[in-house]
């Protein structure tokens, strides 16, 4: 491994500032909203509370699961976000009408083989754990040799079910450009700042 590669963290499903800003004070390259349903979903408003706390050089990422354009730039613009993440049934085109770089998220494992990517318009790729009816924050990992040597043609960011437990693993495996973890580092389904820091300190340690 290159001795100059160090993994870039995002850590989603933020729903508060204190842990928004330990978050970032701990490493973290990037923080997901999730304005798709989910336990974790965050309204735009308290979104737009908390991104106001941040410093300027921590990603935003919004997360949209099946939303229209119109309704994603408006809440972009409305929370100041930086980057879109589509984790939906969105078509290979539909980021064309967005503003903002996207990560469009694919699910794979579980029988689903990773699709061509050739067709698809994004600036990032994230590979989350494929199963059926759930569009991702499932915590559960996939087979990571899917991706093993995979020339991607944009940064290939991994989620699915990482923790502080298996993140080296996975980075060492895969060589991915970020790591994207939620219910990882969560207790008792809260965030949990401890398990933030060790994530983040284990990932950018490999």
């Amino acid at each position: 491994m290159n001795k100059d590669y160090q993994v870039k963290v995002k850590i989603c499903g933020i729903t508060g500032a204190d842990t928004a800003l330990a978050a970032v004070e701990a490493g973290a390259d990037a923080l997901g909203f999730v304005f798709a349903p989910s336990r974790r979903r965050i309204q735009p408003e308290a979104a737009r509370a908390i991104i106001a706390q941040l410093p300027p050089f921590v990603a935003r990422v919004g997360v949209f699961v099946n939303s229209s354009p119109a309704e994603i730039e408006q809440i972009a613009r409305y929370c100041g976000l930086t980057a879109v993440q589509l984790s939906g049934d969105e078509p290979p085109g539909y980021s064309l009408n967005l503003s903002l770089p996207v990560i469009r998220s694919l699910r794979v494992g579980n029988g689903k083989p990773v699709p061509g990517l050739n067709g698809f318009r994004a600036d990032a790729f994230l590979f989350d754990t494929y199963c059926e009816k759930s569009y991702g924050g499932t915590g559960k990992t996939f087979d990571w040799s899917l991706l093993e040597n995979m020339a991607c043609p944009k940064p290939l960011l991994l989620a699915g079910g990482l923790n502080p437990f298996n993140v080296r693993e996975a980075v060492r495996t895969v060589r991915p450009y970020a790591v994207d973890v939620s219910g990882g580092v969560e207790t008792d389904g809260q965030k949990d700042t401890q398990k933030i820091k060790e994530f983040i300190a284990l990932a950018k340690g490999v």
